[in-house]
């Protein structure tokens, strides 16, 4: 049986990891139906190959992804997508993601310096300046989801 092709936009520069990457995007297609339970992904080190990533990258992606019950690794078999995952799995790996970015995103600003008040007052000040331009467009994307700040 033939693995799914998957065509990743990995993003080498983006302060998120790249397992993170992989795992977003195999959810994500999960999720909105492009990979369906049954089909079969590449193995380890064949996608490790296909991206030109470490094998142990790809290694935790897909173990975060069968912890999560998304997908199944199966001894000689292969990998394959065991189900559309809970919502709880989807939001909890939403607000990983979240916390690695925030993470990193402090540790940049404080490397280069940069006080807790300052930065608060910065994000502050994008946040305000985000919603403002929301407030143009006829369905704002996060109040279309039902989040609010």
């Amino acid at each position: 049986m033939p693995h799914a092709k998957l065509d990743f936009e990995l993003d080498f520069h983006s302060g998120l990891p790249i397992y993170m990457q992989i795992v977003n995007q195999i959810a994500g297609r999960v999720a909105n139906g492009l990979l369906k339970p049954g089909d079969q992904l590449p193995t380890v080190r064949t996608l490790a190959q296909e991206l030109r990533v470490n094998f142990n990258t790809v290694a935790r992606a897909y173990r975060i992804l069968h912890e999560a019950r998304i997908l199944s690794t199966q001894q000689g078999r292969g990998t394959f997508v065991v189900e559309t995952p809970p919502p709880a799995v989807t939001e909890r790996l939403r607000q990983e993601t979240l916390e690695g970015l925030t993470r990193r995103f402090l540790e940049e600003a404080f490397r280069l310096g940069f006080a807790p008040l300052e930065i608060r007052r910065a994000v502050r000040e994008q946040l305000k300046a985000w919603r403002a331009g929301e407030a143009e467009d006829d369905e704002p994307p996060l109040a279309a989801e039902g989040r609010r700040w």
